[in-house]
Formats: structure tokens, sequence, C-alpha cells
């Protein structure tokens, strides 16, 4: 008797747990709640970086340092602010050495902000160095769905669709020099060429992945890849003059990508790993969440989406990732470095999907303002 009191207790101590795992963060769309949820997103993942196995200029981290940089403005977090200003002092604000890989100028996106912010020159001189001269010698490899060389040189997997781009933008916004844009462009396009399924409204992770197909028969299409280019086109667009004539390009492909993209939102929420095959990855992934989340609060944002059409998505979207914030703050089911649809855990976690959900948060709370 004794026994089965024990196990009745057990049982009954972790429904508690796991109830009181889903309560500790409200996903009410109000400003307190939002706040109160990254703000310890953010604070966990501080306080945790001595743990990052990356390095501090790397493209994880990258990810990691613009969502916190708009999440700090936004919020006017100090501690999240004096983390980034430390990180580029150790760094003397600088950059990885391939110089052509989009993976190793990601930071640049932080580090253009706080140029932004402070207007100190040595916080963008060698990126500016880096990225002009590659702006202005384009690399000659060969890039098409047939032909996948040039994968260091060119931006040739999806992923590089975030790490560049914006940066390219904003350098043209700050400075104004037709190098920066005209590299952008030339480079999109030609990326999307290779990559884009306009049949499906998504983009492969990279040439060799056109073939694949997943056990149900489908396209491979890997979630964190596709949100990776649907978050970066914001980042993009932010920073293309309005009378841009290209704005439209970018336009047309995030309203395509909108409407395939939220055919696989699950009924919680949730994306998973591989778009088109969510029985084979039956987990959320929250590094694509976050980012899909964040698209669709920028799209309403801006006018691009219809918020009557698209805010019960968004609304489930940041349900299902505020349900996978453990109680200290660690943001769980984030799928760990890889090039393809995988396997997560709840305690999977990394920085490149904080950096995205801070990046939803504060487009959340933008939207809350209006």
């Amino acid at each position: 008797m004794k026994k089965f009191l024990s196990i009745i207790s057990i049982a009954v101590l972790s429904i508690t747990l796991s109830a009181n795992e889903k309560s500790s963060y409200s996903d009410k769309l109000t400003e307190d709640a939002v706040k109160e949820v990254c703000r310890a997103v953010s604070d966990w993942q501080i306080d945790n970086f001595g743990n990052v196995k990356y390095k501090k200029t790397g493209w994880h981290n990258g990810a990691l340092y613009i969502g916190m940089y708009h999440w700090a403005e936004k919020a006017g977090d100090t501690k999240a602010a004096d983390f980034l200003m430390s990180v580029g002092k150790e760094e003397k604000w600088g950059l990885l050495g391939r110089s052509y890989h989009a993976d190793d100028i990601c930071v640049g996106q932080m580090y253009i902000e706080m140029y932004k912010k402070h207007k100190k020159g040595k916080m963008i001189q060698p990126l500016k160095e880096r990225a002009f001269y590659v702006a202005s010698h384009p690399s000659d490899a060969a890039l098409s769905k047939k032909d996948p060389v040039g994968k260091s040189n060119r931006w040739s997997w999806s992923d590089a669709l975030f790490m560049a781009p914006p940066v390219y933008a904003a350098l043209y916004t700050l400075t104004g020099e037709d190098v920066y844009r005209d590299y952008l462009i030339s480079e999109y396009k030609t990326a999307t060429d290779s990559l884009y399924d306009r049949s499906e409204g998504l983009y492969y992770r990279d040439c060799k992945r056109i073939k694949l197909r997943e056990a149900n028969g489908a396209k491979q299409f890997w979630a964190r890849g596709n949100g990776w280019v649907y978050g970066g086109i914001p980042l993009i667009l932010n920073n293309l003059p309005a009378d841009d004539p290209e704005r439209s390009y970018f336009v047309d492909i995030f309203k395509q990508m909108t409407d395939a993209v939220l055919k696989t939102q699950d009924k919680d929420g949730h994306w998973h790993a591989s778009l088109l095959d969510p029985d084979s990855y039956p987990t959320p992934e929250n590094s694509a969440s976050a980012f899909f989340c964040y698209g669709l609060a920028w799209g309403i944002n801006n006018g691009i989406l219809d918020g009557a059409k698209y805010e019960k998505a968004l609304k489930k979207a940041w349900s299902g990732l505020v349900e996978s914030v453990n109680p200290d703050g660690k943001l769980g089911y984030v799928q760990p470095v890889g090039a393809s649809p995988d396997k997560v855990t709840k305690d999977s976690t990394d920085v490149y999907g904080v950096g995205a959900f801070l990046l939803a948060g504060t487009e959340i709370l933008k939207m809350l303002e209006k």
C-alpha cells in the first residue's frame, strides 16, 4: 500500500511540475507578458554564454546578437546592451577569416546597428573593408541547380540568405554606395534561381537536396533553412529605401513563402524540422518556428501581410514558442547545428534559436504599440 501511494505521489508531483513548466510564462499578447519571457530568455543565454562552444564572431552568435540588439533597444535591457558591447570590444569588432563566406560576415549585422547608435567608426571599419572588397570583386565560381560548386564563395545554401544579404543592404543604406546594393541583388537572385522551388514556395537547403525525398515521399524542405530565408527578408527590406525598384522582388518572395509556410504550421502553432514530413520529425523545431513567427509579425506590422488573415497563425506561433521556454528561461526544442532536418528534444537549445526568439518577441512588442 505504501509503495502504491508513493507511486501515486510521484505521478501527482510529475503532473504538477509539468503544469508549472507550462504556466511559468504567459503567452498573452500583452507588453508585460512578452517582455517577461523575452527578458528571461535573454538573461538565461547571457548567463550561460560561457558554455557556448562557438567562436564569438561566428554565424551562430551573429544570429543571436542581432536578435538581442533589437530586444535591448526595444525594451531598454541594459544587461543585453552591455553584453553586446563587451563582445564587440573583446573581438575588436573583427570578423572571421573567410572573405567570401556568408557565415563570416553575419556578425556584421550587430556591428552596423551598434555603429548607428554609438557613431564610432572602429565598430564597422573592418566590416566595410571586407564587404567592399568582396562586393567589388565578386566570385566567378559556378552556381546553378546542376552545379553546386562555389559553396564557400557564393551564397549556395539557404542559410546564407540570412547571414550576408542584410549586411550588404545595411551598408548600402549607410554609405549610399551602389556597389553593396548591386552585389546584394545579383547574388541573391542567383541563389534564389538555384535553390527556390517556386511551385512549393520554399527553398532547398542546397543543390544536393533537390533530389532528396522524405519518408512520406515529399520533397525535403528543411524548416530552419527556410526560416533563415524568411527571417532574413525583413532585415533586408528594413534597409532598402522605400522607392528601391527591387523591393517588390523581395516582397513577392516573402508573400509566397508566407502562404507556403502557413500550410505547414501544426495545430499547436509549431513547425517541424522537415516542413512537408512532420510525422518523421514529431517534435517542434523552434529556431525555424521563431523565425517564422518573427516574419509574420514583421509582415503584419509593415502592411505587407493582412493582419485579419494572419494574426491567428501569429498568435499560435508565439504561444507555441512561449510554451517551450523552461522556467529558468532556457528555450528548448532548437535543432543543433546541421544542414538538414534532424530530431530535436525538449532540452536542445542554441544561440541562433534565442536570437530568432528575441526578434519575434521584439516585433510583437512593436505590434502591441500600434
